[in-house]
């Protein structure tokens, strides 16, 4: 994959090619004359964000390079030169999750067994990233945005901009970085950077699979409501019918059985003490071994009947 074919296939980044703007790139679709699409992210050539865009550029090289999983979005290359600098990826037609949640034609299409999948990808992808990569890579940035679909509806984490992977023996403190709404509580007054991070963006994002929308509301009612002793969320009264999305029709059977053993465990991903929260290995691993129980329940029920307690902290 040559420079020269990424810039004729863009007409050098002409923006009747563009489709998605970052904080620090515009993101290009090139059709090959080889017959491959691909993404292009091309970094901002402005001065007042060179600097941070190349530090985001190098980041995620360096994650990236790191990583082989079928649930993180393939990088093919990149290109840094005086004239132009980008990264390419594997071009996928289905978008963001964000964008399907927020289409009201593709959102019939978006069943619970799809909902219950990406889930578990992305479950899956970030365990791969802090238990199976030496050092552990962390995200930073997981929200719906970032997290792309295939025409399987299966999910690929993406945009590793802000990525960092842990170096031993040192220091791990950074700025904030990530998106607000997703990111863990403690980084707006502690910035050492751990797993539980991550964990936290994705008990939001699992939420905003099973309701439809961003659960902003539903975790500030939850956290005004816990005792000022107890931080922690809790569901013990909430109505499962309650965090449905009712764009689709209720789960029923053994999918109703997943996706209210999901929403229980994304309230743990929550938990306000990092500390408590599950690591993502136990989650993929929670995930992939009740997928295959069948249970039967009514809409009714209450969260907290859901699930053994002793299952997450």
């Amino acid at each position: 994959m040559a420079y020269e074919s990424i810039i004729e296939a863009t007409k050098e980044f002409d923006v009747k090619y563009c489709i998605g703007v970052g904080g620090h790139g515009t993101v290009y679709k090139a059709q090959l004359q080889i017959g491959e699409t691909v993404a292009v992210k091309k970094l901002k050539d402005s001065l007042d964000v060179e600097m941070a865009s190349r530090k985001a550029f190098e980041r995620e090289i360096h994650a990236l390079t790191r990583t082989r999983h079928r649930n993180i979005i393939k990088f093919y290359g990149f290109c840094s030169s005086s004239q132009h600098s980008f990264l390419v990826y594997e071009f996928l037609q289905f978008g963001s999750l964000w964008d399907v949640l927020n289409n009201e034609q593709r959102i019939a299409t978006f069943d619970w067994d799809k909902r219950v999948n990406v889930v578990k990808g992305v479950a899956n992808a970030l365990s791969y990233m802090h238990h199976e990569c030496s050092p552990p890579i962390i995200h930073r940035d997981v929200s719906s945005k970032n997290i792309l679909l295939d025409e399987e509806y299966e999910a690929r984490v993406s945009d590793f901009g802000t990525a960092k992977v842990l170096q031993p023996y040192s220091s791990n403190w950074t700025s904030f970085v990530g998106t607000i709404g997703y990111a863990a509580p403690e980084l707006a007054y502690m910035m050492d950077v751990k797993e539980k991070c991550d964990v936290y963006s994705f008990g939001v994002v699992t939420l905003e699979v099973i309701m439809g929308r961003h659960p902003g509301d539903l975790i500030s009612s939850l956290t005004s409501s816990s005792s000022a002793s107890s931080s922690n969320l809790t569901a013990s009264h909430w109505p499962l019918k309650q965090v449905l999305d009712k764009r689709v029709p209720h789960p029923i059977g053994d999918v109703l059985g997943q996706v209210a053993f999901i929403v229980k465990m994304a309230f743990s991903c929550l938990n306000a003490k990092s500390e408590h929260r599950p690591s993502m290995q136990q989650v993929s691993q929670a995930i992939s071994a009740h997928s295959s129980i069948i249970i039967s329940l009514s809409e009714d029920i209450k969260l907290e009947e859901l699930v053994d307690p002793r299952c997450f902290p």
